[in-house]
């Protein structure tokens, strides 16, 4: 987890750091390229998150508690961040960058916190973790 987020935290600074250059890479366009530079801050801030909540997605899972995670990203993504990205989308006149935070800040961010709260919750010696990381550690 902490390198994941160390990862994120990189990436992260440097799409704010060069976020007026990132599209030049791909256009000399100056419509993209203040579009890009635009949306780089919602993109900055994808670029965390999903290195964030891949890892506890994958610690529930990997639990057993896959129906618990299949639910959670059910109800965060089409119950909250679809609805708040077509609210701002469409209904605040935000356009792409409005369904894109809708569907980051409702969807995804809402997703790491309740994944991320119960991986804290969680009485790791009850699951007995170390019992199957020491398990599948010594047959490799």
């Amino acid at each position: 987890m902490v390198s994941s987020v160390i990862i994120g935290i990189i990436f992260w600074l440097l799409i704010m750091i060069f976020h007026d250059n990132i599209a030049l890479m791909f256009s000399t366009s100056q419509p993209v390229l203040e579009a890009v530079s635009k949306l780089s801050l919602l993109l900055a801030f994808t670029i965390l998150l999903n290195s964030v909540q891949p890892v506890l997605s994958g610690v529930e899972a990997g639990s057993g508690w896959q129906s618990y995670v299949a639910y959670i990203n059910l109800g965060c993504y089409y119950l909250i961040g679809v609805p708040l990205g077509f609210l701002m989308g469409w209904g605040f006149n935000l356009g792409v960058m409005g369904i894109w935070a809708g569907m980051i800040f409702g969807g995804t961010a809402v997703q790491t916190v309740i994944l991320a709260i119960i991986t804290m919750r969680c009485d790791w010696d009850k699951e007995k973790a170390s019992l199957h990381v020491n398990k599948w550690s010594e047959t490799m």
